[in-house]
């Protein structure tokens, strides 16, 4: 039956159980009589979502607190082993696989270092479905009990009908790369476990926005700042976030040469990968044959030692002029989108941060309009170093949400892309 806004009896429900399931996840544990007020249904719809959901294992009870003179009122909560969902994070310096509980509880974790030839499209495919396989071995877990898998990339995603994700990923040499279907093709799950693929930027966004320093805030911009740096945009329109290749804005009309191949970007002056290649050129020395995150560990501690030694001056003031086109940059963004909060993140940010958050936040208010610049606050994000991964876990778990607490079935009748059928079984070469 379809009502006169085109809704059906069967999308009322999902969006009842879907409202019950987000407030029982994020602010339960709550009885029936909470429910109501926070969802705005009635008792009856209440009363009857519920029975739903705890016949379908998804909710349990809680505990019990007293009433006003009745009986004592039975709490609710999400039940936590009642869905999987697996994080990827394809990052500069290695690949890190997490499998998570529905309430996003660390079950087990994988790892896969990446050295030289650190984007080899094969072998960051390889890292992904061995850390799959991983993980669910080390947590007795079968794959039929995943919701889904969400994976966060560097560069452009594009969602196509006929090869599925496909990822532009100009500074790392992915040239129109189909990640889906290659980790398809032999992948260790059934055809029936969801891939959901992202830009890390934006999965550190939704990250933030759910758990972490975002919370509560309408309009707010994330920026991963690591090897490279990029940002992701949240607004009441695009709650979920839209990420912003910011990295490639131009801070310096014929400045140094970017890994995207441009001049002047910002990523050129304040990516880890830039700034340590800076501090060399200065006469630096940066620690031979150690990865991005031990040297620029260095680099701070040569800045600033705790040893009582000298500085060293010439990481000091590379160091100093980062910040000051991070603030620079930073005010691109507060003039363009006047967010009500800035949040730092990514392992290069949350380190660099942690010293020079102060400067950067100098810079970028005296670099961007008054009213904006007074308006919005920069701080660090604060799920550290595994936020990409927790929000690529929640790309599965918000499908999962949208669809009521049931997971999608494919018609039987549906017609499969074409890269399924052309892939499935081989291995990518």
């Amino acid at each position: 039956m379809t009502g006169r806004n085109g809704r059906t009896v069967r999308d009322l429900r999902r969006a009842n159980r879907t409202a019950v399931l987000q407030r029982l996840y994020f602010d339960g544990p709550l009885s029936r009589f909470e429910l109501g007020p926070a969802t705005g249904l009635s008792s009856g719809s209440i009363s009857n979502v519920v029975a739903d959901l705890v016949a379908d294992g998804l909710v349990e009870e809680a505990g019990s607190v007293d009433s006003d003179g009745g009986r004592p009122r039975i709490l609710l909560r999400v039940a936590p082993t009642s869905g999987h969902m697996i994080g990827v994070d394809v990052g500069e310096t290695r690949v890190r696989i997490e499998l998570f509980d529905l309430t996003l509880t660390e079950l087990a974790r994988a790892e896969r270092p990446l050295e030289q030839q650190r984007y080899e499209v094969e072998g960051i495919v390889g890292h992904i479905r061995d850390g799959i396989a991983e993980v669910l071995a080390a947590a007795d877990l079968a794959p039929e009990h995943l919701l889904g898998v969400g994976i966060g990339v560097p560069g452009i995603v594009e969602h196509t009908p006929d090869r599925g994700a496909v990822v532009h990923g100009q500074t790392i040499g992915w040239d129109a790369v189909p990640l889906e279907a290659l980790l398809r093709a032999g992948s260790p799950l059934p055809d029936t476990v969801p891939y959901f693929i992202d830009n890390g930027a934006r999965t550190l966004g939704q990250a933030e926005m759910w758990f972490g320093a975002g919370r509560g805030a309408r309009n707010a911009v994330v920026v991963l700042f690591g090897s490279g740096v990029g940002a992701s945009l949240v607004t009441p329109e695009a709650e979920q976030g839209r990420s912003l290749e910011w990295g490639h804005l131009t801070v310096r009309v014929r400045g140094r040469r970017c890994r995207c191949g441009a001049l002047g970007c910002l990523e050129a002056y304040a990516g880890a990968e830039a700034l340590l290649d800076r501090w060399r050129e200065e006469g630096g020395r940066p620690p031979e044959h150690t990865d991005e995150e031990t040297a620029l560990a260095a680099m701070l501690a040569a800045a600033h030692p705790d040893d009582g030694t000298d500085a060293d001056p010439v990481a000091r003031a590379v160091l100093e002029e980062t910040a000051e086109y991070l603030g620079a940059g930073l005010s691109d963004l507060i003039n363009l989108f006047q967010p009500e909060r800035i949040l730092i993140g990514g392992w290069a940010g949350l380190r660099l941060g942690a010293r020079f958050l102060p400067a950067v936040r100098r810079h970028a208010t005296a670099y961007a309009l008054g009213h904006p610049a007074r308006k919005v606050t920069v701080d660090l994000g604060r799920l550290g170093p595994d936020a990409v991964t927790v929000g690529a876990a929640i790309l599965p778990l918000a499908d999962f949400f949208t669809h009521g607490g049931r997971r999608p079935e494919p018609r039987p009748d549906a017609p499969r892309p074409a890269w399924h059928t052309a892939l499935r079984g081989r291995t990518p070469h």
